[in-house]
């Protein structure tokens, strides 16, 4: 850990963004960033350890603690800089800096830290929802390997993944919640097929899986043979901590904020938002934003301390949820009668992706724990009520 001050610190990165973030990324409200600056930028920072800035360093990350990451991520944050965000660096790291065995430790994280290996996530299916324990998905073990035969869905990005965490049962005769197994293994071999769905927004970003005797090594599996249910769990609640702290920013354009967007589109008097009633509503979700990002801020530093339930992750991906949905109401809104449009002559440039975004918040309530699964969460292991 350095010895320098965190506003030491904070100087620093300040300074290395200033030389290093290409001048024409410094942009607020660009969809299609210049893949080469996008690119020359994704290195240095993944060089410097900062594409998994709190990660130890022996396994590609930056060896910041958890201060100096959060300054990291604000200065990022300031500029609107791309960062990198994946499900390997978001979910599958942090658990197997948790569970994995030193051996799958130095074989999985620093590819993903060097964001050379896309992951997905095989845990739903078509009758284990969010009921999820009541997955199907068999693995049979076959001398040092395990045979995998079932079926997943709403595997986000599983049609360009090179590897799955899955959920698979290798005990049929256990109580559901006991004989599930969390097991990698790579997408691209004989037996996978993966078969795009078209969602309500045009987008195709999620997938049915086929497995029919696929084959993973037995040394990918994480953890104990049926203790894979608790793993999955703990997967979970990076998942609903990431969205529950989210304040943007992904390997894509930067957003302009929802502030910028309504100042463009209603119109500013004398400095102020020329509408009362909008004013109000941007002022609420505001209060919303704050109060979450302070309540995971001071769960994080609980839990450190052992003070509290690890699933207050579940109270943050239900507020976000809910907050980003309002986002796009009150997008909508300000665009008024152009904010929505699908096709034909009368659809401004832009206009489709404003409906589309609209669209995606409505399954934001849906995936990674439907809003009535956080609820049940929050209420029996967060406020520990009786049942």
């Amino acid at each position: 850990m350095s010895t320098i001050s965190i506003e030491e610190f904070r100087q620093e990165v300040r300074s290395w963004i200033d030389e290093t973030l290409p001048s024409d990324l410094r942009v607020g409200n660009r969809k299609d960033l210049p893949k080469k600056s996008l690119s020359k930028w994704l290195k240095a920072l993944i060089e410097r350890g900062w594409g998994a800035p709190d990660w130890p360093v022996e396994y590609g990350g930056g060896g910041l603690d958890r201060q100096q990451a959060a300054v990291l991520k604000s200065e990022l944050k300031r500029v609107r800089a791309p960062f990198v965000k994946s499900f390997g660096i978001t979910m599958l790291g942090p658990t197997l800096l948790e569970f994995g065995t030193e051996e799958q430790k130095r074989e999985f994280l620093p590819p993903i830290a060097r964001n050379e290996v896309k992951w997905c996530q095989g845990y739903s299916e078509p009758g284990a929802g969010s009921d999820l324990a009541s997955l199907q998905t068999r693995a049979v073990r076959d001398g040092d390997e395990y045979i995998v035969t079932g079926q997943k869905i709403w595997t986000t990005g599983a049609d360009v993944a090179d590897w799955i965490f899955c959920l698979v049962r290798t005990d049929p005769d256990a109580s559901k919640h006991e004989g599930i197994s969390f097991l990698l293994f790579p997408m691209k071999q004989p037996g996978v097929e993966v078969s795009p769905l078209k969602l309500i927004d045009g987008s195709a970003d999620f997938s049915q899986v086929f497995f029919d005797g696929v084959r993973a090594q037995a040394k990918h599996l994480i953890g104990p043979v049926n203790g894979g249910w608790t793993i999955a769990k703990r997967l979970l609640q990076h998942e609903r901590s990431t969205d529950g702290g989210s304040e943007g920013g992904i390997t894509n354009a930067p957003k302009e904020t929802l502030v910028d967007v309504v100042k463009r589109e209603v119109g500013v008097e004398n400095g102020v938002l020329a509408d009362a009633a909008m004013r109000q509503r941007l002022a609420e979700q505001e209060i919303e934003q704050r109060a979450l990002r302070l309540t995971m801020r001071r769960a994080a530093e609980q839990a450190r301390a052992g003070q509290t339930a690890r699933d207050i992750g579940s109270l943050g991906k239900y507020r976000w949820a809910n907050m980003v949905k309002e986002e796009q109401d009150i997008a909508m809104l300000a665009f008024g009668t152009r904010g929505l449009g699908w096709d034909g002559s009368g659809v401004e440039s832009g206009q489709l992706d404003r409906t589309k975004a609209w669209l995606t918040t409505r399954a934001d309530s849906i995936w990674g724990g439907t809003n009535e699964v956080q609820l049940n969460v929050i209420a029996k292991r967060v406020l520990q009520l009786p049942e």
